[in-house]
């Protein structure tokens, strides 16, 4: 049987800076979106698409922060325990969605999260691990990580004040090194 330091280490998985978990990139395309065609925020090229494994585990540490992207995110749940997936929407209202293997019961083990909708994710309560992956199109690139404030987000969102309070970490950065 499968179990967390085993995947650790077959995949090779290391911390994820600022937002928290562990995490692989298994793919970023060779092919790019010229900086010209990109808004003015980016300096660079950016990848075509780009994909990751991610992993959750019962440390306190072990969540995904609260934060937005400026393309859709693809997620996939692979193995484990459910988790947790809070959406908080530009309108107001939120949306928490369980990602797990449970698909006849509502849960999904392929979820898209728009973009510009702040996210955030946690294994639920009782789980040893989740094993799961994104992908983008156009691909990941640190500069498109937008960390979320716990106070602002508690005011914009005040019904989803406990779980803000659980999936922020105040005096961290709020973008990608």
């Amino acid at each position: 049987m499968l179990n967390v330091d085993d995947l650790i280490e077959f995949y090779h998985f290391e911390p994820l800076p600022v937002e928290g978990g562990l995490f692989r990139q298994v793919y970023v395309s060779p092919e790019t979106v010229p900086q010209t065609a990109l808004p003015e925020r980016y300096a660079h090229d950016k990848p075509l698409g780009t994909a990751i494994l991610y992993l959750f585990t019962t440390d306190p540490n072990s969540f995904s922060a609260m934060h937005k992207l400026p393309s859709d995110e693809i997620y996939h749940f692979y193995l484990g325990d459910p988790v947790e997936l809070l959406q908080l929407y530009p309108d107001g209202h939120s949306e928490r969605v369980i990602l797990g293997q449970d698909i006849l019961h509502g849960q999904h083990v392929q979820y898209v999260v728009s973009r510009e909708v702040w996210m955030g994710s946690h294994l639920l309560p009782g789980g040893q691990f989740a094993l799961m992956g994104t992908t983008m199109a156009p691909g990941f690139t640190n500069d498109d990580y937008i960390g979320g404030e716990r106070e602002a987000l508690i005011k914009q969102y005040p019904e989803e004040a406990d779980r803000l309070t659980q999936l922020t970490r105040p005096g961290e950065p709020l973008s990608m090194p």
